[in-house]
C-alpha cells in the first residue's frame, strides 16, 4: 500500500528539513517495489509450467486490481499508470518476446481518449514501436538484466502508452537460474506531483525532486519545469542543499539563500 505523503514538521530548507521529505519519497517508491517483489515471485514460480495464456491471466489478476486503485489508500493519488510482465526474447524455445502489460484508467490520452478501466497494451495498434523489436538495449530492461537488481528509469516521456512523463520501476524475473523477463510498473510524474507538491511547498525555499543526473521530476521553483536539468546539483559548490532519497536514485534539493 502506498504511503500518503505528509509535510515535514519544520518548514525550512535546511538539510534537517529536507530529510523528512526525502524519507517520504523513498517510502512511496519502496511500497511500489514491495508490490513488484510479490508479483515477481509469483510470475517466476509460474513461468516453468504455465502456458502463455495462463501466464497472461496470472499477470492480469495481479496487476489490474492495483491499477484500479487497490494499492492506494483512501484520499491518496494512485501513482501507477501501467504495469505488467515483459518476457525475454526466447524465454521459451521458439517463442518471441512477449508483453503482458496493462494500462490503468487514463484521462485524455492522445491514443485511447479517456478510459475508465485498465486496458491491455496492444502493440499492433501502436505506431513508433520498432524500437521494441529489440528492447534489450533499453535502460529499463538492460540494467536489471546486467545487474540482477531492481532499477529506476526516468523521468522520460512515454511515447508508447501514456504520452506523458513517467518513471519506470523494473525487477528481473528469474526462473531455472536464468532471466526470463522483467516485472515492472510505470509511475506517473503528474500524479506524483499531486502527492508531493504539498510536501515541497512546506519548505521555505524553492525545492525540487531530481534524478541522479539532475533531471527534474517535480519543482516549486518557477524556472524549473519537469524534464529540465539542474546543472550539477550534487556539486559541493552548487546553489542547492540536497538530500538523497533512500533506495532510489533521486535527490530532494532546495535552493540556498544568497550569501
Amino acid at each position: 500500500m502506498l504511503h500518503p505523503l505528509s509535510a515535514p514538521d519544520v518548514p525550512s530548507a535546511s538539510p534537517d528539513a529536507l530529510a523528512p521529505v526525502a524519507s517520504a519519497v523513498g517510502a512511496a517508491f519502496a511500497d511500489v517495489f514491495r508490490v513488484l517483489d510479490d508479483w515477481r515471485d509469483r510470475v517466476a514460480a509460474a513461468v516453468p509450467g504455465a502456458t502463455t495464456a495462463e501466464l497472461d491471466a496470472l499477470v492480469e489478476s495481479l496487476v489490474v486490481p492495483t491499477l484500479f486503485g487497490g494499492a492506494a489508500p483512501e484520499g491518496s493519488p494512485m501513482l501507477l499508470v501501467g504495469a505488467g510482465f515483459i518476457a525475454a526474447a526466447g524465454y521459451r524455445p521458439g517463442r518471441p518476446a512477449h508483453f503482458a502489460w496493462w494500462l490503468g484508467p487514463l484521462a485524455s490520452n492522445p491514443l485511447l481518449g479517456t478510459t475508465l478501466a485498465p486496458t491491455r497494451l496492444d502493440l499492433a495498434a501502436r505506431v513508433h514501436t520498432e524500437y521494441l523489436r529489440d528492447f534489450r538495449g533499453l535502460e529499463w530492461y538492460r540494467v536489471p538484466e546486467a545487474t540482477g537488481r531492481a532499477h529506476v528509469t526516468g523521468p522520460y516521456v512515454d511515447h508508447l502508452c501514456t504520452f506523458d512523463f513517467i518513471v519506470t520501476l523494473t525487477l528481473p524475473v528469474l526462473a531455472d537460474g536464468r532471466m526470463v523477463g522483467v516485472i515492472g510498473a510505470d509511475v506517473s510524474v503528474t500524479r506524483l506531483e499531486q502527492a508531493l507538491l504539498p510536501v515541497l511547498l512546506g519548505l521555505d525555499a524553492p525545492a525540487a525532486l531530481v534524478n541522479s543526473v539532475g533531471r527534474v521530476l517535480i519543482s516549486t521553483e518557477a524556472s524549473l519545469a519537469a524534464g529540465d536539468i539542474v546543472p550539477d546539483p550534487r556539486h559541493p559548490l552548487a546553489a542547492y542543499d540536497r538530500m538523497p532519497c533512500a533506495g532510489i536514485p533521486f535527490d530532494v534539493i532546495a535552493r540556498r539563500p544568497p550569501k
